[in-house]
């Protein structure tokens, strides 16, 4: 060997030797971060649920009128009370007028079925009749609970203050620059919610997930028997004739002289008109809007999200709601108002009769609903691990299926930024973060190590000298709150360049300055294939300025296939992890072990 070349082979080893000097280095003096987390994980809600927050009821439901009046929707009430009577009252007056009764006789209020539609109520029907109103009660209850997390709707994709159409809670403190949207939850009464806890939003979505899961298996088979016995003639309107005869109906129940009811044969047109609604339009509408509040779905399918919002497919979801409950009042008011004993043998005894045997049937079931419903919430409270594992069997397929496609950028535009965006989590008050924040961070260092074969340490400056990433994107909230926002720093897959993780490395957990609701380090676990998508990255800009101190300065995740919380905000370091069972409380982030939410949330 030349003696140039003995010198290069001794630069190179006196390279490596520095190299490996600064890496032992690096993991000597490394924040132990693991040993700031708090290994609790909570099984049970205990009085101390998600941090101590006391109890908070809201105000009575609104919605805007004009660009700053409300409308308290109580007064509906005596306000449909009145027009109640009033419509009594012409009905009565007009239904013995000549045009009118002529009218009558020629819509007498039924529809004529095709020939060889079935009659009766098959024992299919009876028992999905059944299961349908047990796993409704579920989905509305757990879904109020969701409301109740964020109790605001809009009908743009932004979240603003005072632009809500609907309300459940008092106007936004605009002086308040602490004000945070979990600050703005509500409480529930435990017999309303499931759970009625505030902030329960955790359980409340394994709750509306999982049985969603369930109601709508029993809705796709409920529709094919319908389709294959052909019952489904009784429900779909197959004329124009029905809208005469709809008219006719409503004529008759407000006149107080009531349409001949038989259901065994044939329903009137109301009825019909109702029930098809119901089947063929509310609940894929509640399917449809349920899944436009996916951020992982918003993001892959961008054509759709850039119109169909998740804040319009939250208000019409809760339309869809207010329908259900609107039709179960009225169908059992009309259940027991015309003629109790026969319907209630109509769809518990599977007969035409009379008898008290449906009867007797419907206050057995009742009863179990009433049992559930009153059990459903302490039941909650007390195995709340177990809520957790049905909801991961019932929905975990499904997330994992959506969150494994790499989303592509966006259709917004610096013009589609949102004019206000909800800050959120416990913001950090140690003296380390003081300290790097009066300096202006130019002391701050991101340590990056774990199963990697470069752990890095790395101040702002080395991070805005890699190739800066930007990107536009809507921001999803567990709570249901959205915004828009521009986002410059480093893509997640620059970094995995740098650092070269090693193949065992399956996790990488973000650690934040802050802490938890109740102590302990901030921190998630993240699935390193999702770190190599296109829209994953390392903010530290957001909307060309650098990141605020309330929206995770200096430094914060984005990872557009998932929600909110798990954007770790004042990260101070990441490390690479086979497996998070050790970490923490060891089920993958800080709301996992504190406040029952999944280490994947892609819906």
């Amino acid at each position: 060997m030349s003696t140039e070349e003995q010198s290069i082979a001794r630069s190179r080893s006196l390279a490596r030797s520095a190299e490996e000097q600064r890496s032992q280095q690096l993991r000597e003096v490394s924040p132990a971060f693991r040993d700031e987390l708090d290994a609790r994980r909570h099984d049970r809600v205990g009085p101390d649920w998600a941090g101590g927050l006391p109890a908070q009821y809201g105000v009575a439901p609104r919605i805007r009128i004009g660009r700053s009046k409300w409308f308290n929707l109580l007064w509906l009430i005596p306000i449909g009370m009145a027009l109640m009577v009033i419509g009594i009252a012409v009905a009565r007056g007009i239904v013995d007028t000549p045009a009118v009764k002529d009218f009558l006789t020629a819509y007498p209020g039924a529809s004529e079925l095709p020939e060889g539609t079935p009659q009766g109520f098959p024992v299919w029907m009876q028992w999905q009749h059944w299961l349908n109103i047990f796993f409704m009660f579920f989905m509305m209850r757990s879904g109020l609970s969701i409301l109740a997390d964020h109790p605001r709707l809009y009908l743009t994709r932004h979240s603003t203050p005072g632009r809500e159409w609907f309300r459940m809670q008092r106007p936004v403190p605009v002086d308040d620059p602490t004000y945070t949207a979990k600050g703005d939850s509500l409480t529930l009464p435990d017999g309303v919610g499931l759970p009625g806890r505030r902030h329960s939003i955790g359980l409340a979505r394994w709750w509306h997930l999982s049985i969603d899961v369930l109601w709508l298996l029993n809705g796709v088979v409920f529709v094919a028997l319908l389709i294959v016995t052909g019952h489904w003639a009784r429900i779909v309107p197959t004329s124009w004739d029905v809208i005469p005869h709809a008219l006719s109906t409503a004529i008759q129940y407000l006149s107080l002289d009531w349409p001949t009811e038989n259901g065994w044969v044939n329903y009137n047109a109301l009825q019909l008109l109702a029930y098809f609604v119901t089947v063929f339009i509310a609940a894929p509408l509640a399917l449809l809007t349920g899944l436009g509040m996916s951020p992982a779905l918003s993001t892959r399918f961008r054509r759709i999200s850039r119109v169909f919002s998740i804040q319009l497919a939250r208000s019409l979801h809760f339309l869809v709601l207010c329908w259900f409950v609107m039709f179960i009042i009225v169908h059992v008011a009309l259940v027991f108002a015309t003629g109790a004993l026969r319907n209630l043998n109509h769809m518990y005894a599977g007969n035409d009769g009379t008898s008290w045997t449906g009867f007797w049937i419907f206050l057995a079931t009742t009863a179990v609903l009433i049992v559930v419903w009153v059990a459903a919430t302490p039941v909650t409270y007390r195995y709340p691990r177990a809520i957790r594992r049905m909801g991961l069997a019932l929905i975990g397929p499904v997330q994992r299926l959506f969150e494994h496609v790499d989303s592509k950028p966006g259709k917004y535009t610096e013009k589609d930024i949102s004019p206000y965006f909800w800050s959120n989590g416990r913001v950090p008050d140690s003296d380390e973060y003081r300290r790097l924040q009066k300096d202006d961070f130019r002391d701050y260092r991101l340590r990056i190590e774990g199963l990697v074969e470069n752990p890095v340490s790395l101040s702002l400056d080395d991070l805005r000298t890699m190739a800066r990433h930007d990107q536009i994107t809507q921001h999803f909230c567990i709570q249901g709150w959205s915004g828009v926002a521009k986002w410059g720093g480093v893509s997640m897959s620059s970094v995995l360049d740098l650092v070269q993780p090693k193949p065992e490395a399956k996790w990488v957990v973000f650690y934040s300055f802050a802490e938890g609701a109740e102590g302990g380090l901030y921190y998630d676990a993240q699935d390193i294939d999702q770190m190599r998508y296109h829209l994953t990255m390392l903010a530290y800009d957001m909307n060309d300025e650098p990141l605020s101190f309330s929206h995770g300065a200096p430094l914060r995740l984005r990872n557009e296939a998932q929600l909110g919380f798990k954007m770790v905000k004042w990260i101070q370091g990441i490390e690479f992890v086979e497996r998070f069972e050790d970490i923490g409380g060891g089920l993958g982030g800080y709301n996992n072990d504190h406040e029952f939410f999944g280490y994947r949330q892609s819906i």
